[in-house]
């Protein structure tokens, strides 16, 4: 029996049991974030006439991509809205694990009308990838930035598919727990056709795990590429008008705490407080990683004196300014992170003060805004390093030292300036990844 044999034999013995074990809370986490029971069907190949009929209309010229999630469904649509400009004649289907990734990749279906179909990420189980691929037959399948999914991914191998992990990043902590179980996943990245990382270090981290050194290029990152990265100016216009409406004037200094997890939004509303004896026109916007936590976000800015307002609440009023201009506004839906902090003054991001890894600021800094952030970035150390040595931006040793680096940051535009520059400039080595990413996909992989 091959290696790859027994990895899947491993993997599909095992893969029924944590299945059945993750199944509650994913079940209570689809309807929290508004999932629906009958888009489960989708999860075991079942499509629908639907979505069979928008199927037909794609014609045979097609490519299946997958992005987990919000992130990876916004660097999907980059990648789609380039590929689509360049090929007439091709089609996308567009999966998504979680419905937040899926309300957001759904846009890009109504934008693409006729050419993107957007589906439910499958389970990785045989008879579902096997009936799934059969039904898609699509020229090739890209995986977007994290996943690989065993059984998808041998089937797609079985039928001739050629497999693409894009945008992929290693961090040194996930090549360590990969080396771990190293004989069970290298015959899993092996099957990979290309691997087509964003920095020259990961290279030789993909290659350590099992991928197929041929296969493996360094194209830039897609995520950080600054070409057309820009905010919709609509949107951006919209989200100043539901500023307005909350009281916040275009002329008050902005500090946006960006993908925030539990506990920061309590301890950075503190530091607002503190900020605010200094700069008492400041305002504070919360944008919680995960929408649904808006309501316990304000509970939490409530107990420490603050009077946050939730940024859904304020739309489905529809009413004018309040008689007292809201100093904190929690924002409680998806998609908009991007429009959002192209308002912000200073963005601060989220996950580096009370857990690990860090969130992406490089969203913040193409938007030109200075960004702050803790010491927990383990997740982005190539890009950390990168902004930090060109001093595109700051990094604080805790919570206690925040107010001390932003109050003056704050106060000092020309300051703010240079730091958004240098960090604009930091990424423009990733210029053109997009364009570089399609050449590749768009040859046929060796070997």
């Amino acid at each position: 029996m091959s290696s790859r044999s027994l990895s899947l034999l491993l993997y599909n013995a095992l893969l029924p049991l944590g299945l059945l074990f993750m199944a509650p809370a994913a079940l209570i986490k689809m309807r929290r974030r508004g999932g629906r029971w009958q888009d489960f069907a989708q999860r075991l190949g079942f499509l629908g006439t639907t979505k069979l009929a928008l199927l037909q209309r794609l014609g045979t010229d097609r490519v299946w991509m997958h992005a987990v999630s919000v992130g990876e469904v916004g660097v999907a649509r980059r990648l789609i809205t380039a590929l689509l400009k360049a090929e007439a004649q091709r089609g996308v289907v567009l999966t998504t694990t979680t419905p937040t990734g899926y309300k957001l990749a759904c846009e890009m279906e109504m934008a693409f009308a006729g050419r993107v179909v957007v589906l439910y990420s499958p389970l990785d189980l045989p008879f579902i990838a096997r009936r799934l691929l059969l039904l898609l037959r699509p020229s090739q399948l890209v995986l977007v930035e994290a996943e690989v999914w065993p059984n998808i991914v041998a089937t797609a191998k079985d039928l001739g598919i050629p497999v693409s992990l894009v945008n992929a990043r290693l961090s040194a902590r996930s090549e360590a727990r990969y080396r771990q179980f190293l004989p069970v996943v290298q015959p899993i990245f092996a099957m990979l056709d290309r691997v087509l990382v964003q920095e020259p270090s990961d290279v030789e981290r993909w290659a350590g795990i099992g991928a197929l050194r041929p296969g493996i290029e360094c194209v830039g990152s897609l995520k950080y590429d600054p070409q057309g990265a820009e905010a919709d100016p609509a949107l951006v216009a919209a989200l100043r008008e539901r500023l307005a409406q909350a009281g916040i004037a275009a002329t008050r200094p902005i500090l946006l705490a960006a993908s925030t997890h539990a506990g920061e939004e309590r301890e950075l509303g503190r530091v607002f407080i503190e900020l605010r004896a200094a700069l008492p026109q400041l305002a504070l916007l919360v944008v919680p990683r995960h929408f649904e936590r808006g309501a316990a976000v304000v509970g939490e800015l409530r107990e420490i004196g603050l009077a946050p307002v939730l940024r859904s609440e304020l739309a489905a009023a529809g009413r004018e300014a309040p008689a007292a201009p809201a100093d904190v506004l929690v924002i409680d839906s998806t998609g908009e992170l991007c429009a959002w902090q192209s308002l912000a003054t200073v963005v601060v991001i989220g996950k580096s003060f009370l857990a690990e890894g860090g969130q992406n600021p490089a969203e913040a800094v193409m938007a030109n805004k200075p960004v702050v952030f803790g010491p927990r970035m383990e997740n982005f150390e190539p890009l950390v390093a990168l902004l930090l040595g060109c001093g595109g931006a700051i990094q604080v040793r805790g919570l206690s030292h925040l107010a001390e680096v932003l109050r003056p940051l704050l106060a000092d535009s020309e300051e703010r300036s240079r730091i958004a520059a240098a960090g604009r400039a930091a990424l423009s080595k990733h210029q053109g990844a997009i364009e570089r990413a399609l050449a590749i996909l768009s040859r046929q992989p060796s070997g």
